[in-house]
């Protein structure tokens, strides 16, 4: 492809003019060896801001001289193509860009390869070399060398043809440019816009504006057909951004996943399994006469009882007697009650039923309720207080404070410890008296008329009185005005007393009660029962005809005696003596005028309250 002339404003990659025909004669021999070492020599070339000098003409076919050493060499006689003197007494003519084949910057044909000249050996001085201007990449930025003023050659000057077809794409010589330069864009055709569903064409789409205007530098489109240019790239965040963001990310889910973690282990004590030594499951039977077996046996004919009436409520305990519902507890838990509607009855399996009371005595401190249309009572057997001794194990089931299947345990501390309960009226006829039980099995408040079982899972008492500490003398439950509780002195009424007392409520409502027939002196307080000089109301102290007056007793003898144990007070002496039934015989030892007296009866009856 021929070569584009260079304008003269400085554009270009240095273009070197074409070679013109040289008028010197060519010496049949070589070059000397000072020739070789001009051709390091800078070529001499015109100014680039200068035009060509004349239409290029046809190029005519130069002859070969005999004897020539390189082919393409000028015929001898002829004129350099840059004005210089013939071969041997001239530099080395400019040699012209590799394959250009346009006109020559003298008017000339098309150039081939360089000639190459021979200057023969003893020529000359050479000529200076002619003047050129180089550029240096910029118009204007030239450097001027000094050279001669070319000679322009005639226009019927030979011409020389190479032997060979030029190579385009052969290499310049060293430290000469080359004659490339950019290449433009590939132009592509356009592509047809696909025929539109209603048979015309679809409309090109019109170059949207860039929405922050134009941009000062578009994307190079190798393939694009022109347009305005592609809107830059947006900017990437920045990475420290990123880094922080994904930081703070990392620490909330660190620390919702630790804190989990740490809930976790402080309820479970761990994140691993903790599973620490246990037993096997074993047999859940137990002997008979455990605790746990006396227990098992007795807890279903136990009950509780709530009463409200006269302006008062209270919680207590009672057992079940027999299968017709009788239940037997004491006398101060159903005081209050008026009618059967006051008398609430719950089991230990949670069944409740209403109760009537049956009787009630005062001076036993014990009554008998029944309820109704309750199946599946379990009556508890009835033992021997009789044969009880001090130290046996006892088992105590109540409701102390309304926890109702409470069992305690303990033994039997003491026997026929007289004691006497109540006594709020003032007037006597609501105290009890109790030839009691003593038992360290802790007794409090709501125990009262609960079972007291020995290892048989036997009833040998009832539960009725405790004695408080700081109390103000009294042997009831809630001697003083307070409601303590246990300090381990419990008394239980035997349970012989109590099943002769219970057999007479449910006979007849009412208890009946042992005497001797004297009035007794309650303000002595020597050692002994004394007998009063008067009676209540001013009657005889000892009652006509009554055991005592058989006996042969009198006003002021003073009873130490009851079957051989001693007494210290009146008290003991009513509790000596209602620990018997009606018609028992007793031995009495007495103290008259300073003389120890034995006196033998047998024991009245009189009804109770």
């Amino acid at each position: 492809m021929p070569a584009q002339p260079q304008s003269g404003d400085g554009d270009g990659d240095f273009p070197l003019p074409a070679p013109r025909p040289s008028t010197a004669p060519e010496p049949p021999t070589t070059a000397p060896a000072d020739a070789a070492a001009r051709r390091d020599e800078a070529p001499a070339a015109e100014p680039l801001d200068q035009a060509p000098a004349a239409e290029p003409q046809a190029p005519a076919r130069a002859a070969e001289p005999a004897g020539t050493d390189s082919p393409g060499v000028e015929p001898a006689g002829g004129t350099a193509v840059d004005g210089s003197e013939p071969a041997g007494t001239g530099p080395r003519a400019a040699e012209p860009v590799s394959g250009a084949s346009g006109p020559a910057a003298d008017g000339s044909g098309p150039t081939g390869p360089a000639p190459q000249d021979s200057a023969p050996a003893g020529t000359g001085t050479p000529e200076p070399a002619p003047s050129v201007v180089l550029t240096k990449g910029e118009p204007g930025d030239r450097e001027a060398v000094p050279a001669q003023d070319p000679a322009p050659a005639p226009a019927s000057a030979p011409q020389t043809q190479p032997l060979h077809t030029p190579d385009e794409y052969r290499t310049p010589p060293y430290g000469e440019p080359g004659p490339w330069a950019p290449a433009p864009p590939v132009q592509r055709p356009p592509t047809p816009a696909p025929p539109h569903p209603q048979g015309g064409p679809v409309p090109p789409v019109p170059p949207q504006p860039h929405p922050q205007g134009p941009a000062p530098w578009g994307q190079y489109d190798p393939w694009g057909v022109g347009g305005p240019a592609l809107p830059a790239a947006p900017a990437k965040r920045s990475r420290k951004g990123l880094a922080v963001a994904g930081a703070l990310v990392f620490a909330l889910i660190t620390g919702v996943i630790g804190g989990g973690i740490g809930a976790y282990v402080e309820r479970n004590g761990g994140i691993s399994t903790v599973e620490l030594p246990q037993a096997a499951a074993e047999d859940t039977g137990r002997a008979p006469d455990s605790v746990a077996g006396i227990a098992a046996s007795a807890l279903p004919g136990v009950v509780t009882l709530h009463v409200k009436g006269g302006g008062s409520s209270g919680t207590g305990t009672g057992f079940v007697l027999d299968t017709r519902g009788h239940i037997l507890t004491n006398n101060h838990v159903v005081d209050g009650a008026r009618s059967s509607a006051d008398i609430s009855v719950t089991f230990s399996t949670g069944e409740t039923a209403r109760a009537k009371l049956v009787g009630k005595d005062t001076g036993y401190d014990l009554a008998v309720v029944q309820v109704t249309g309750v199946s599946g009572l379990k009556p508890l057997p009835l033992g021997n207080s009789d044969s009880v001794r001090v130290g046996d194990p006892v088992v105590a089931i109540g409701a102390p404070f309304d926890l109702s299947n409470t069992v305690t345990s303990g033994i039997i501390s003491a026997k026929e410890r007289p004691i006497t309960a109540g006594g709020e009226k003032g007037d006597g006829s609501d105290i009890s008296y109790v030839d009691a039980l003593q038992t360290d099995a802790p007794i409090n408040p709501g125990n009262s008329g609960g079972p007291l079982l020995d290892s048989k899972a036997r009833v040998i008492g009832i539960n009725s009185a405790i004695r408080a500490a700081g109390g103000s003398g009294g042997d009831g439950e809630g001697g003083g005005t307070s409601q303590p509780g246990s300090i381990g002195l419990g008394f239980a009424i035997p349970i012989n007393q109590g099943k002769r007392v219970a057999e007479e409520l449910i006979k007849t409502g009412k208890a009946a009660h042992p005497v001797i027939g004297v009035s007794l002196d309650m303000q002595y307080d020597g050692d002994g029962a004394r007998v009063g000089e008067k009676g209540k109301d001013g009657t005889a102290s000892v009652t006509p005809g009554g055991p005592a007056a058989e006996a042969g007793l009198r006003p002021g003898d003073v009873i130490t005696k009851v079957d051989g144990q001693r007494v210290h007070n009146g008290e003991e002496l009513i509790v000596k003596i209602r620990a018997h039934r009606p018609g028992d015989r007793l031995e009495l030892t007495l103290s008259r005028d300073g003389k120890e007296l034995t006196k033998t009866l047998t024991l009245g009856s009189s009804q109770g309250t």
